[in-house]
């Protein structure tokens, strides 16, 4: 393969046009909550990350986001939710928020968290989430969610424009309960917990192969075409270089999807 092919193929791995957004996205996205300084938030906005997970704790990342928004916001595609959405208006306050905190006259994508038990699918909330993306103030509407059957249902009817996902080697359970539904409306997904919570980074007992990187762990959320976006949050810019360096070996061979599957299945237990 020539370098300008093999560049192209490398871009076709790490990028995305994503409907539901109206935007291209690098499919690595960007939480900064675990302990990046903002230096390195910036690196990596520079580096061409622009999927971004935001939420109001994440203070340094909050200064670094709004400069790089003032700049260009329409390169960005900003994620953000309620803390609780358990009410209309706690929905509603929520996205009025961060449109303030941040600085932005709209929100890419506004998702309701841990459905369930942070937040609700009421009439109520559904209809406010309507009515934010009505007015404009958002543009594409999501949930996280840990139930899949249900995640899958809200995949073939429901007004949602992308959900937000576990999905692992140690957990693939979205392959049969989820993936199969999104065909009818399309909606975008977002896979999180790609390390298992580091899980998948420690040999487990009576595994004596080799055990996975981070980048390891991504590649695998993203060699599924189902996957539009899969977020890391790297604690240090030695993880994100090493993170988007793996990125650009492109998807995982089937060996490696062997491998990583049955990996999987030993930390799963």
């Amino acid at each position: 393969m020539s370098a300008s092919a093999q560049a192209t193929s490398s871009q076709d791995f790490t990028h995305r046009y994503v409907p539901a957004f109206g935007k291209r996205v690098h499919r690595l996205g960007l939480a900064g909550n675990y302990g990046i300084d903002e230096a390195g938030l910036s690196a990596a906005l520079e580096r061409g990350l622009n999927y971004i997970f935001w939420t109001p704790r994440q203070g340094r990342f909050t200064r670094v986001l709004r400069e790089a928004l003032k700049r260009d916001r329409e390169r960005f595609v900003l994620s953000a939710g309620p803390t609780f959405g358990w009410f209309p208006g706690q929905v509603r306050r929520g996205a009025e928020r961060a449109l303030k905190v941040l600085g932005t006259d709209y929100l890419d994508l506004y998702q309701l968290y841990w459905l369930s038990r942070m937040s609700a699918w009421t009439e109520g909330t559904v209809e406010e989430l309507v009515k934010l993306k009505e007015e404009g103030k958002v543009r594409a509407l999501g949930v996280s969610i840990h139930d899949r059957p249900r995640a899958g249902k809200l995949a073939e009817d429901s007004p949602l424009d992308a959900l937000m996902i576990r999905y692992n080697a140690a957990h693939p359970g979205a392959e049969r309960d989820i993936f199969p539904h999104l065909a009818k409306r399309k909606p975008a997904l977002v896979a999180y917990t790609a390390t298992d919570w580091r899980r998948l980074l420690k040999r487990p007992r009576g595994w004596d192969g080799p055990v996975p990187t981070a980048g390891d762990c991504y590649r695998f959320c993203l060699s599924n075409p189902h996957v539009d976006v899969v977020l890391t949050g790297p604690a240090s810019r030695a993880q994100l270089d090493e993170n988007l360096a793996s990125l650009e070996r492109g998807p995982l061979s089937s060996e490696e999807l062997e491998w990583m599957r049955r990996f999987g299945q030993v930390v799963h237990g």
